[in-house]
């Protein structure tokens, strides 16, 4: 049930590794996160929200040696990457963080020195296998054998034997107190994925690696001038850093929700509370794990050449239209699939000939027969009382428990159902007869659908927020009511006795055309 929240609430995505441009995965988290974030806000609630670059690391220094340059001079190019498909998607974050920052490296340095003082780290001499691509070690028995019997993690990427000095930090010490968490309702969703960690922890823990002294592209270990610290460490610190740790963080911490990608569960479930307990720090709330965005149920791979741009995505079907499919296709924290067909089926289907359609017919028949004047409510008859009933339990109960629930793709459902009952409403009260018929009648019918339009306009807001904003400017919803408490006061009446004039309307959602090379496919 919607009730004004005005508690902080602080979301966060997994920082980017940009070692290569966005991809469409990375898009997807961030609109997902955006969404909630968008939807906490309509709830009257202080948000903090997100993301960045996560820069450091030995595949970062491999990259840039590659390339001839500097990883730092890497970094720079392709964080910004990063943040413009952030910008260009309608991302509202409040901080943009980079790991290469020097308010981080304080942050890293700060949360290394409280797990040194816990008595939680110690030197000693790493042997085993790592992953670069993964910035991740393994034990033999989690490799798989791959072509001519080579050793991959268990996520398919090579491995190398990596023998060096390192700092250990006693993982083994919280394997009971991290089953206990793990074990606790609503840390980790959805249960796949902690059901997984359980089976992980219950195997037994080791202590865990967490410097490196081969390359020198990270944060500084202090004390030990030639270690940088495992970029896990350093990665996972930034959501302290960006709300001022190691000073007063103020309210947001512990976070509301880390929105992550399955397959770095691990790093956020175990090893992040584990480093917060030893720092003596609040452990995260909630951490969701989402699935893999797959191209026409294909992984993206460069040996493929399937890799998609979001940008272009953006730029070919707008990007409303993009949100909206990602957000309606998928159901959240399953894998899905997605490709242009369906993209401008849904587009065209649910936001045009719905929704769009919707809005087009009604305040172009009040601009054509009614010079824009808004219509008056003149008594009201019992198919519109279903109406507002309809809608009322969509915006009130329906879609705020979906969206809470972390639910996403119900609530569109259900957003949608309430569309499609105005435009049954509408079929069946035919206000173009009553205009002939009974003109009074046609007036309560007109404004029952406009306030009904403004209402589903701000509930799908955090999904659609250009294409929506549009839509509440056009309807003259002042903005302080724009949220789900405002849409449900009384704010028709007085804005259609203030002589407001609708100005002919505009499509919202122009019909989307296939691209030739997708038709020919």
């Amino acid at each position: 049930m919607v009730e004004t929240d005005t508690t902080p609430f602080y979301i966060t995505t997994a920082i980017s590794y940009p070692n290569g441009r966005p991809h469409i995965g990375h898009a997807y988290e961030a609109i997902a996160a955006d969404v909630i974030a968008r939807f906490q806000r309509l709830r009257g609630r202080h948000v903090r929200f997100q993301t960045g670059t996560d820069e450091h690391g030995l595949k970062m220094a491999r990259k840039a040696e590659e390339q001839g340059r500097t990883p730092a001079d890497l970094a720079d190019e392709m964080s910004g990457y990063f943040r413009a498909m952030c910008d260009a998607l309608n991302i509202s974050y409040d901080r943009f963080i980079r790991t290469s920052e020097p308010d981080h490296h304080r942050a890293s340095q700060a949360i290394w020195q409280a797990m040194e003082a816990s008595g939680d780290l110690y030197l000693d001499r790493y042997e085993g296998w790592y992953s670069v691509r993964d910035e991740a070690y393994y034990d033999e028995s989690e490799l798989v054998e791959g072509e001519g019997g080579a050793k991959l993690s268990p996520q398919g990427t090579p491995v190398e034997w990596t023998v060096e000095e390192s700092w250990f930090f006693r993982l083994s010490k919280y394997q009971d107190q991290l089953l206990a968490l793990l074990k606790t309702p609503g840390f980790l969703e959805p249960a796949s994925r902690r059901n997984e960690m359980i089976a992980f922890v219950e195997q037994g823990l080791r202590d865990l690696s967490v410097s490196r002294t081969s390359f020198d592209w990270g944060v500084k270990v202090p004390g030990s001038e030639n270690h940088v610290m495992y970029v896990w460490v350093d990665a996972l610190t930034n959501y302290l850093t960006g709300l001022g740790y190691p000073g007063d963080m103020g309210e947001f911490w512990p976070a509301s929700l880390h929105l992550i990608g399955k397959d770095i569960v691990r790093f956020h479930t175990i090893y992040w509370p584990a480093f917060l307990m030893s720092a003596g720090l609040p452990l995260p709330k909630k951490v969701f794990g989402h699935g893999f965005l797959l191209n026409r149920g294909q992984k993206e791979s460069k040996s493929l050449g399937n890799v998609t741009d979001p940008l272009e995505l953006a730029d070919r079907f707008g990007v409303d239209a993009l949100r909206y499919f990602l957000m309606r296709e998928v159901a959240f924290g399953q894998d899905g699939s997605y490709s242009p067909e369906a993209i401008v089926q849904r587009a065209n289907g649910e936001l045009g000939n719905a929704f769009g359609n919707l809005a087009q017919r009604t305040l172009g028949f009040i601009a054509k027969n009614l010079d824009g004047y808004l219509p008056a409510i003149r008594g009201h008859d019992p198919a519109d009382s279903a109406l507002f009933e309809v809608v009322d339990r969509a915006i009130t109960t329906e879609i705020p428990d979906a969206f809470e629930s972390l639910a996403i793709q119900q609530a569109v459902e259900a957003w949608l159902q309430a569309v499609f009952a105005c435009n049954a409403y509408i079929d069946a009260q035919a206000p173009w007869t009553l205009r002939k018929t009974d003109p009074e009648r046609m007036e309560t019918v007109l404004a029952t659908l406009y306030i009904c339009i403004a209402q589903l306009a701000v509930a799908i807001s955090p999904v659609i927020p250009a294409s929506s904003g549009k839509l509440l400017e056009m309807l003259g919803v002042p903005e302080d009511l724009r949220n789900l408490q405002g849409i449900r006061s009384h704010w028709y009446s007085p804005l259609a006795e203030s002589d407001y004039q609708l100005a002919p309307p505009t499509p919202l959602f122009p019909r989307l055309e296939l691209p030739a090379e997708a038709e020919s496919a």
